[in-house]
């Protein structure tokens, strides 16, 4: 009798193994069909003069996600009518139970670079989900990160990092 159970927790085991990897191929297969159709739907980005056109005819088919790792950054200053989620927390189910699916969801972030992290995932999920481009750099006059994206900028054109071709 003890065989026959070692039998069956190996195979459920087994089974349960193989419904993990069909599971994974599942899910990297409908992460590349969403990657897939990012070049022809121009990688899923707007602008700040569309968001802020949005903002001034009063459109309501949007909403704008400030996914800003710090809380504090909001409460200085964010786009009006953003709500805050941080990037790391926005796949969480309460956090997804805040975002509607009938809505264009634009994320913002600091320079455009984390708002990049979910955007698939959101998308993998059914959301009609963009990102801001170039984030509150691109919304906030004289906002810190612009600076500093200009200096870096300014840095690299006084460099001469090799580039392959």
């Amino acid at each position: 009798m003890k065989g026959f159970f070692r039998v069956l927790i190996v195979l459920a085991i087994t089974i349960a193994v193989l419904l993990l990897v069909f599971a994974q191929d599942d899910i990297a297969k409908r992460m590349s069909e969403v990657l897939i159709k990012g070049l022809e739907e121009g990688h899923w980005q707007v602008t700040s003069d569309e968001v802020y056109m949005w903002i001034k005819t009063k459109q309501t088919d949007f909403l704008v996600v400030d996914v800003r790792p710090n809380p504090s950054e909001y409460k200085e200053g964010h786009i009006p009518g953003a709500i805050h989620i941080s990037y790391n927390e926005i796949l969480k189910p309460e956090n997804l139970g805040k975002l509607p699916k009938d809505k264009k969801i634009i994320l913002v972030c600091v320079t455009g670079q984390v708002q990049n992290l979910p955007v698939v995932s959101l998308r993998v999920l059914g959301y009609d989900a963009y990102t801001m481009a170039f984030g509150h750099a691109s919304w906030i006059k004289n906002y810190r990160a612009g600076e500093a994206m200009k200096k870096a900028i300014e840095k690299a054109a006084t460099k001469n990092y090799p580039v392959e071709k």
